[in-house]
């Protein structure tokens, strides 16, 4: 004799909750409420290789230095790759990494193109300087414990040599690797 089939009881239908879309301005918001040290990533607008040569380089550096000693901030560490920057900063006062972060890349954004249209006008027609130098946006990821700091800075200072720019991460010049 054949077993009945089990009734399974018809459920009612709830409707599963939507998910919301953010904002992008509200998905990237930085979080810098604590004293934490950032790790910082940001990019040449349409990621041009506004910073193969080295002026533009040695700009952006001098720039950084000049916000580091403004805000009384600390650069641990740095990498400046042909077409973005990495670096991980302390800022000594809470939520003041966006400030730092806007002008140092204000201020390049005015620098670096007047310097290629000045210096380094034949690369300037190569590579059309675009309105703007970098990205609007910024990554930032806090760093709360010294093994994510060392991890973070092993990892942005192999960059040029995954990039292939160098054979071993001290052979490039515009990192702290070697220090």
């Amino acid at each position: 004799m054949a077993k009945p089939q089990e009734v399974i009881p018809a459920v009612p239908w709830i409707p599963l909750p939507t998910r919301r879309i953010l904002d992008p301005m509200e998905r990237r918001r930085v979080v810098d409420d604590e004293l934490d040290a950032h790790f910082l990533t940001f990019s040449v607008d349409h990621r041009r290789r506004l910073l193969d040569h080295d002026q533009p380089k040695r700009i952006l550096l001098g720039i950084l230095n000049d916000q580091l000693q403004r805000r009384q901030a600390t650069c641990v560490g740095f990498v400046v790759m042909p077409d973005h920057v990495h670096a991980i900063v302390w800022v000594p006062e809470r939520g003041q990494l966006s400030h730092f972060v806007h002008e140092w890349k204000g201020r390049c954004s005015r620098r670096i193109p007047a310097g290629y249209r000045e210096g380094i006008a034949a690369y300037s027609r190569e590579v059309p300087l675009g309105d703007r130098f970098s990205k609007p946006k910024y990554d930032s990821f806090a760093i709360y414990s010294r093994k994510k700091r060392e991890e973070k800075l092993n990892d942005m200072h192999a960059n040029p040599a995954r990039a292939g720019l160098v054979k071993r991460p001290v052979d490039w010049w515009w990192s702290s690797t070697r220090w």
